[in-house]
């Protein structure tokens, strides 16, 4: 404590202002790497994307806190039904957090697939998809799928294929439709850092899913 107090107040001020425009950098920097290398993997177009057996629906709450309906839960479920009926997919993985009694992003998945039109069957639930790293990680070691097709909006799945590709998976996404901007400038600042943490739990601090477990087999 001593040998920072004896540090003059002005040296505080400019290494605080390097360290900021540093951080600042690096999170653009982040964000462009995600962004440019997973481009030519995401797809708009029912028609352009290609066949997979199995895709994995990223989890997001069905209601917000105000009670109103969770538009990005929502598209995501329309774009999920649509990628199905449309052929292009067989089987979905809804990977959400389920890590109270009392919520559980998994079966409220599922329940709108089914009301959707997609066949129960066709449906599996991951109940510990608790981050998009969780998610992606446990497609691969949990349910044993290195082929993926990832549902989310765009710039989720930006940064789900990133993980993906880093532990080589093939993987491609398909977009569900955006949510107005009133409704989600929040998320969208967000995403900006949850970008930048991907990039450090994947190269600097290694992290892995919070629970893995047994393997899991897919009937197509």
């Amino acid at each position: 404590m001593s040998v920072i107090k004896n540090i003059p107040f002005k040296k505080i001020i400019k290494w605080t202002f390097i360290f900021s425009i540093l951080l600042v950098l690096t999170i653009i920097i982040s964000n462009y790497w995600i962004i440019k290398s997973t481009k030519s993997q995401i797809y708009s177009d029912t028609t352009l994307i290609p066949k997979n057996d199995v895709a994995i629906l990223l989890g997001a709450s069905k209601k917000l806190r105000n009670g109103s309906e969770n538009l990005f839960f929502k598209y995501r479920i329309e774009a999920a039904a649509q990628l199905y009926k449309s052929g292009k997919i067989k089987h979905i993985i809804v990977s959400g957090d389920n890590s109270k009694k009392e919520y559980d992003e998994a079966t409220d998945m599922r329940e709108a697939l089914v009301a959707q039109g997609v066949p129960d069957s066709c449906i599996t639930q991951d109940y510990a998809g608790f981050r998009t790293l969780d998610s992606m990680v446990r497609c691969l070691k949990v349910f044993g799928q290195n082929k993926i097709t990832v549902i989310s909006q765009r710039f989720h799945n930006e940064r789900a294929i990133f993980i993906g590709n880093f532990y080589n998976m093939e993987v491609v996404a398909f977009n569900a439709k955006d949510v107005p901007d009133a409704f989600s400038l929040k998320v969208r600042i967000r995403e900006h850092f949850a970008k930048f943490k991907a990039v450090l739990d994947l190269y600097v601090f290694h992290k892995q899913p919070k629970f893995l477990g047994e393997k899991v087999s897919i009937k197509l």
